[in-house]
């Protein structure tokens, strides 16, 4: 692994609903990136915030030789989605992704960047003492237990997004045409070489949490059915041990009417319906399983675009670089 050379580093921070944090955002994430002692710039994506934020991303991307870049999305798309309309927008030899809650502190940034200078692909970063409540903490660890199992990737903590990406990784992951992509794990799926570093957690000051326990169900449920295929197999192996086990009960329930006669268990009659019930669950977790894969080809057969931009503001000359997967409406040079 040999060292690598780091010119540019872009910062990309999703912003949805965070005018009270973005004042704040700005200024450590500036001071931050002062300390790296190289060029930089902070790409800011509003993801259809509903409040001032998109206003206060343009008015600080046009100040006089700001290196923030403002990008306006047309709508809410998700954070992912929007990071990935960072990612099209940035130059950086490195990139790293940033939450806008503030409760990733951006002084961590340094340390992302000396670590991926060694040479490593993918810096990931692992939360110590979460702030956050068990009702997030636990669906948390599911989820990161899960994408381990199913992906055969171990790293800790897939749900922090304080992480650092080589421009190869990101260059691979916009070439990618599926609609739906978790990028934490897209990006390992190129890596080479990956590592994490432990990072300090925060208590979220201003807002709430845009993940509540129904959005991280979802989430997992999307992050097993996009990267691989693993639970229709599982689902295969279930159904011929069920087939196997339905076999040697209803041989267990002829053995248990000859012995004990009619009357042991109401004629049947509930042993029936608690099998039924069984199978019947299963059946529907099977269908609901196949009509998410389903649902995701769907999706990519349609190819429509992750995002739209409506507008980038940037201080400098604009770059607009538009493919196949958003479109851009304009680009506002102050």
């Amino acid at each position: 692994m040999k060292p690598y050379p780091i010119n540019l580093v872009s910062i990309v921070i999703p912003v949805y609903n965070e005018e009270a944090s973005l004042p704040e955002l700005l200024r450590r994430t500036t001071a931050a990136c002062e300390q790296l002692n190289r060029p930089y710039e902070i790409v800011l994506i509003d993801d259809g915030s509903r409040d001032s934020s998109a206003d206060l991303l343009q008015e600080a991307a046009q100040a006089p030789g700001s290196h923030i870049v403002a990008i306006i999305l047309n709508r809410n798309y998700g954070q992912h989605a929007a990071i990935m309309a960072g990612f099209e927008q940035c130059q950086g030899d490195l990139v790293i992704t940033l939450d806008a809650d503030l409760q990733n502190p951006p002084e961590e940034i340094p340390r992302l960047v000396e670590e991926a200078a060694k040479g490593y692909d993918v810096v990931g970063s692992v939360r110590q003492k979460r702030q956050d409540s068990a009702l997030r903490r636990w669906p948390s660890k599911l989820i990161n237990l899960a994408v381990q199992r199913s992906t055969g990737v171990a790293m800790s903590d897939y749900g922090c997004m304080l992480r650092a990406y080589r421009a190869s990784i990101v260059k691979a992951m916009l070439a990618c045409r599926e609609r739906s992509t978790f990028i934490p794990i897209l990006a390992n799926s190129f890596a080479r070489h990956t590592t994490e570093i432990h990072v300090a957690h925060a208590e979220r000051e201003h807002g709430e949490s845009k993940y509540d326990f129904v959005r991280l169900i979802n989430l997992m449920f999307d992050l097993v059915t996009c990267m691989t295929t693993s639970p229709l197999r599982l689902l295969s192996f279930i159904g011929g041990g069920m087939a196997v086990a339905g076999f040697a009960f209803a041989v267990l329930l002829v053995l248990l009417r000859l012995i004990f006669g009619a009357a042991w268990a109401g004629h049947g009659t509930f042993v029936l319906f608690a099998v039924l019930f069984m199978f019947t669950g299963v059946q529907l977790v099977g269908m609901g399983l196949l009509g998410e894969y389903l649902g995701r080809m769907y999706n990519d057969v349609r190819a429509r675009p992750r995002f739209f931009i409506e507008r980038i503001v940037r201080s400098d000359a604009p770059r607009v670089q538009l493919s196949t997967s958003s479109s851009s409406l304009e680009s506002i040079q102050p």
